[in-house]
């Protein structure tokens, strides 16, 4: 599939009916839900907000009280909307919809890494940690190595972007990958790890 912008390419692979990824899907999925319904239970988080929720396959394992999604393609915020219509729990919309609402937690899950021009880089960063009230999850890879990365992905040293640019929020936890990557095992293993960052006034 030809490659132009971020945004362009998750439009059209969605609308030729393609899906999140590998990520999303069996045991890399199970453990992103294991490692993130853990926090929201022992935190006592009412309200989540996710950037880039894609697919929506990752959501079913989640246990949340209250869900707000957003993504960059109408078309899969229409599949999304569908597929949970019968949970009044969830809510999905455009990326262009943020209002800089705030929720206890903000959500990044196998997305920076998806975020070739800087401009949207910068733009999503933003949106995520503003979008916070106490705490971020990022699952992504933390490193500037891209020379064998396929052609829509670009792998960023985000934490350094976070040291300089906000400045509020501290690194309380680094959760390496159950299943990390491993080129013979592509699909169900991966170069992301867990980052968890609390808002510094945050008892």
């Amino acid at each position: 599939m030809e490659f132009e912008t971020s945004k362009q390419y998750w439009e059209d692979r969605y609308k030729i009916g393609g899906n999140s990824g590998a990520g999303s899907y069996n045991r890399l999925a199970e453990f992103k839900a294991e490692i993130i319904n853990s926090f929201v239970a022992e935190n006592n988080i009412e309200t989540i907000v996710e950037f880039g929720c894609g697919d929506g396959n990752q959501l079913k394992l989640f246990k949340f009280k209250s869900y707000t999604a957003y993504d960059v393609s109408n078309t899969i915020i229409e599949k999304c909307k569908e597929m949970f219509k019968d949970d009044t729990s969830s809510s999905f919309f455009h990326v262009s919809e943020y209002k800089q609402q705030t929720f206890d937690l903000s959500l990044s899950l196998d997305v920076i890494y998806h975020l070739i021009e800087d401009e949207t880089f910068f733009q999503y960063m933003n949106n995520l940690f503003n979008a916070s009230s106490k705490y971020v999850i990022v699952y992504s890879s933390n490193t500037s190595e891209n020379e064998k990365a396929a052609v829509h992905v670009k792998h960023r040293k985000f934490t350094d972007w976070v040291t300089q640019n906000k400045p509020d929020f501290e690194l309380t936890e680094h959760i390496p990958n159950k299943f990390p990557f491993d080129e013979k095992n592509k699909k169900i293993t991966s170069f992301a790890d867990f980052y968890i960052y609390k808002k510094k006034e945050v008892k």
